[in-house]
């Protein structure tokens, strides 16, 4: 008798549960607008970006703490870039990078239109 083949549902990627995580504890601390772009088409840099807004640099300083918290397992330490005096901070673990930004800076780098090609995760 011939075995039937079962096809099993792919897995999703593991950076997308980091992503999805990184979003998670963005929100926890109040952050607005948060929105994950799937990259992977697009770039070989990183598969995601996370990107969320804080309202003053203390807010900025929380969600990247409570992100660097969510990631602690990551295979990859999340490198910090800028920071919060700037307006804006970012967290690179190599598959998912985090960018954290006060409303101006989130305006003016607007990686939403740069990236206009990436789809949006639904969450």
């Amino acid at each position: 008798m011939a075995r039937r083949a079962t096809r099993r549902a792919a897995e999703p990627p593991a950076s997308l549960a980091r992503a999805l995580r990184a979003a998670e504890a963005a929100e926890a601390k109040r952050a607005e607008n948060v929105v994950i772009l799937d990259l992977r088409a697009q770039t070989l840099v990183t598969d995601y970006f996370v990107i969320c807004t804080g309202g003053s640099r203390v807010q900025l300083r929380a969600i990247r703490d409570a992100v660097a918290e969510a990631l602690v397992d990551a295979p990859r330490r999340g490198l910090p870039e800028g920071d919060e005096a700037a307006g804006w901070v970012l967290l690179d673990y190599g598959d998912v990078v985090v960018h954290v930004f006060a409303p101006e800076a989130r305006g003016f780098y607007r990686l939403e239109r740069l990236w206009a090609d990436a789809p949006v995760v639904a969450r």
